[in-house]
């Protein structure tokens, strides 16, 4: 089975003060995940912006990602199928280039809180990993 692609609100559960939420997320790493630039990027500006962390502490927790997750570029094709995605959907665009990374992965699972549990776009399925199923 593909690993689930992972969006940006996962990751920074890793540095949440909810133990079981932190815990939950660096369970799902640790077992393989997907993950895009497009979240590298949004996990970065939230670090900054938000969080107001050192770039030490960024780097470090980057690096952490990069090692533990595939991690996939930002195409043109990806680029063009958020597009496309945003417009049918009505997604935000960047939540719409996650999906289209996501399916363009192959995987069949994105995990995520922030956008809509359950919702099948193509062949994928969102799903919040912290929601008891």
């Amino acid at each position: 089975m593909r690993k689930p692609f992972v969006d940006s609100n996962v990751v920074l559960y890793l540095l949440s003060g909810d133990i079981a939420k932190a815990d939950k997320a660096q369970a799902i790493l640790a077992a393989g995940a997907i993950i895009s630039v497009q979240v590298l990027n949004e996990v970065t500006a939230v670090c900054l912006r938000k969080l107001k962390m050192p770039w030490q502490e960024i780097d470090a927790l980057l690096l952490a990602v990069k090692t533990a997750c595939e991690v996939l570029p930002l195409t043109v094709e990806s680029h063009l199928k958020a597009i496309e995605l945003a417009k049918r959907f009505q997604l935000s665009f960047y939540d719409a280039h996650v999906v289209a990374s996501a399916l363009m992965s192959g995987t069949h699972l994105l995990l995520t809180e922030d956008m809509h549990a359950g919702l099948k776009i193509e062949t994928l399925v969102l799903a919040n990993p912290f929601k008891a199923s």
